[in-house]
């Protein structure tokens, strides 16, 4: 089983973890709101980074510009990379090993509607967006998201 050097989320004795190459971006308005994906069509709802599985016929890049449309809308640009980590979790009923890169990204266009019935684009501030992420991983990259923008002041 393949690890990142940054492995989130535990496993569960007795299953096996399928590895899926994974994407995601981290798409701000400035340093004040940020694009995220609220997954569900009632509360609870879950809430992720924009983004998801890299297809066989595809580059991290296109995977990511495609994702982003499909669960939000919006066409972006990656810029640059923010970090690589893994996340063990279920997935309907599946467990997977989600070895995701995560960008930074350039928002381009924001005239669409997501494609995906339960996902729904959500702007929020970078805490709120940390406090909310289901994944670990996710909120690591918003961190880290932050702490680079801070840098860069």
């Amino acid at each position: 089983m393949t690890r990142f050097a940054l492995q989130f989320g535990q496993t569960q004795p007795g299953l096996t973890y399928v590895e899926r190459p994974t994407v995601y971006g981290v798409c701000g308005r400035g340093d004040k709101d940020l694009a995220v994906v609220r997954i569900g069509v009632s509360a609870p709802y879950e809430y992720d980074l924009p983004g998801g599985g890299i297809e066989s016929d595809e580059d991290e890049a296109a995977a990511l510009m495609r994702e982003f449309e499909e669960e939000t809308g919006l066409t972006v640009w990656p810029t640059s990379v923010i970090g690589r980590a893994g996340q063990f979790w279920i997935n309907r009923g599946e467990p997977r090993n989600s070895l995701a890169t995560f960008y930074d990204v350039e928002l381009s266009a924001d005239d669409g509607s997501p494609t995906e019935p339960d996902h729904t684009l959500v702007w929020m501030t970078p805490m709120d967006a940390l406090s909310k992420m289901r994944h670990e991983a996710h909120a690591w990259a918003i961190m880290h998201w932050m702490r680079q923008r801070r840098s860069k002041k």
